[in-house]
C-alpha cells in the first residue's frame, strides 16, 4: 500500500539530496517562461502584422483575444481531465504541442490561417494551469506554498521578457521577418516540455479514503463557489484584465505614443516583468510570514491602480518608467501567487487540479475581453489611454472584492476556523 503523504511532512528526497518539491518548482518555473515567451513573441511584431494584413486596432486587439479563448476554454476540462487520469498525463503534452504550433503559426499565410493555428497554441497553452498548480500544491509544503507558487509564478516575468526580447531583437535589430520568432521560440518550448517527463512523477493520492480503496469523494459545484473563492474569482478576473491590457498593448503603445522603436520596446516593456520578480516573492514571503493574504493584497491592488493609470497620465518618461515599475511590484505577476494560495486555503483537496482549472478560466476571461476591448476604446477615442483608464476601473473593483474575504474559515488550514 501506498504511503500517504502530508503536505506538512519533509518532501521526497532525491538520490541527489534535492528536495522532490524543489525540482518540480523548477521545472514549472521554466514551464511559465515558455508560456508568457510564446505569448510575448507577438506583441513587438503587432505593427509589422497590422500592417502585412491590413487590420485596425479592433482586428489587432482579437488575435489576442481569439488566443486566450482557445486557453481560457480548456482550463477546467484540462483541470477536470487531470484529476480523472493524472495530471502528468495532460500537461506535458500540452507543452510539446503548443510549442510545436508556436512555428506552425509563423508558416501560415493568411490572416485567417494565422489566427486558428494561434488559437490552437492557446488551446494546447490551456492543458497548462490547473494540473501544473494541481501538482505543485501537493507537492509543496503547506509552510512554502505561497513562496514556492511565487517561484513558479516568476516564470511568467522571464518569459515575457525573454518573449519581448527575441522578437524585438530578430525583427527590429536583425531585420528578419515578424514570422522568425515564432520559429524560434518553438525550440526551447519543446525541450522544455521533454525535461518536464522525465522530472515530473504523479504523487501518491493524499486523501487516506484514496489510498485506502476507497471511493473518491464526488466534486460537488458548491465547493468551488465558496465565499472566499467566489471573490478570489473575481478579483483575479480584474487583475488579469489589467495585466493583460498592459502586456499585450505597451509594445504597441510605445511605438505609436512615445516615439520607442527597435530592441529599446523590449527594454522598456521588460521592466513590468523584471520588477515583478522582487515584487512577487515579496509579497509572497511576507504573507507566508503572516499566515494570511487579505491584508498583502490591500496594499498590493490599490498600488496597482495608482501605477497602471500614470502609465498613460503624465507626459513625462520619467513618471512612464516609475509607473511600469510600480506596476511590475504590485500588479497581477505579484499578486497572482498570493490569490493561488487563497484557492489552495479553500479549495476541495481532492479536487485541486479542478479547482485551479475553475479559477484561472474566470481570470483569463479577462485576457479574453482585454485586448479586443482595448483596441476597440482605442478606435473609438483615438487614444489607448481610454483602455488603461477602464483596466483601473476594474481594479477598484477587485479591491472591493478582497475586502469580503474571510480569513477565519479556510478548510485547509490547521486553526483557521475560530
Amino acid at each position: 500500500m501506498a504511503k500517504v503523504l502530508n503536505q506538512d511532512e519533509p518532501a521526497p528526497v532525491s538520490k541527489g539530496g534535492i528536495p522532490y518539491w524543489v525540482k518540480i518548482t523548477i521545472v514549472f518555473f521554466l514551464g511559465w517562461v515558455a508560456l508568457y515567451a510564446t505569448r510575448a513573441i507577438l506583441n513587438p511584431v503587432m505593427d509589422n502584422i497590422q500592417a502585412e494584413f491590413s487590420l485596425s486596432a479592433a482586428q489587432l486587439g482579437l488575435i489576442s483575444s481569439i488566443f486566450f479563448i482557445g486557453y481560457a476554454g480548456l482550463n477546467v476540462p484540462s483541470g477536470i481531465l487531470g484529476d480523472k487520469i493524472g495530471k502528468k498525463k495532460v500537461l506535458v503534452p500540452g507543452v510539446i504541442l503548443f510549442g510545436i504550433m508556436a512555428a506552425v503559426t509563423g508558416m501560415m499565410p493568411s490572416f485567417t490561417l494565422f489566427m486558428i493555428a494561434w488559437l490552437l497554441v492557446g488551446i494546447f497553452q490551456g492543458f497548462y494551469y490547473g494540473p501544473q498548480y494541481g501538482l505543485s500544491s501537493e507537492a509543496i509544503p503547506k509552510k512554502h506554498i505561497t513562496l514556492g507558487s511565487a517561484i513558479i509564478n516568476s516564470g511568467m516575468a522571464f518569459g515575457l521578457s525573454a518573449g519581448y526580447f527575441i522578437s524585438s531583437y530578430t525583427v527590429g535589430t536583425l531585420g528578419m521577418s515578424w514570422r522568425a520568432p515564432f520559429y524560434v521560440i518553438a525550440i526551447p518550448v519543446v525541450l522544455i516540455g521533454l525535461a518536464m517527463w522525465w522530472v515530473i512523477k504523479e504523487k501518491p493520492k493524499t486523501s487516506a479514503g484514496e489510498s485506502t480503496g476507497e471511493a473518491k469523494p464526488k466534486l460537488k459545484m458548491k465547493e468551488l463557489f465558496s465565499r472566499n473563492l467566489v471573490f478570489a474569482y473575481i478579483t483575479i478576473f480584474c487583475a488579469i484584465y489589467a495585466f493583460f491590457v498592459v502586456v499585450t498593448w505597451i509594445p504597441y503603445y510605445l511605438q505609436h505614443a512615445r516615439g520607442i522603436d527597435g530592441t529599446e520596446v523590449a527594454v522598456v516593456s521588460s521592466l513590468v516583468p523584471w520588477a515583478a520578480i522582487p515584487g512577487s516573492i515579496l509579497f509572497s514571503w511576507i504573507a507566508d510570514r503572516m499566515g494570511k493574504r487579505r491584508p498583502v493584497l490591500l496594499v498590493m491592488l490599490p498600488l496597482s491602480i495608482i501605477a497602471i493609470v500614470s502609465i498613460v497620465a503624465f507626459d513625462s518618461m520619467w513618471v512612464l518608467y516609475a509607473a511600469l515599475i510600480g506596476y511590475g511590484i504590485f500588479g497581477k505577476i505579484s499578486t497572482n501567487p498570493v490569490l493561488v494560495a487563497v484557492v489552495a486555503d479553500n479549495a476541495p483537496k481532492h479536487a485541486l487540479s479542478t479547482a485551479f482549472g475553475f479559477y484561472n478560466f474566470i481570470g483569463m476571461c479577462g485576457s479574453i475581453l482585454a485586448p479586443y476591448i482595448t483596441g476597440f476604446l482605442t478606435d473609438v477615442t483615438g487614444t489607448l489611454n481610454a483602455g488603461f483608464y477602464f483596466a483601473g476601473i476594474l481594479l477598484v473593483i477587485g479591491t472591493i472584492s478582497v475586502l469580503f474575504i474571510k480569513e477565519n474559515n479556510r478548510p485547509n488550514v490547521e486553526g483557521a476556523a475560530n
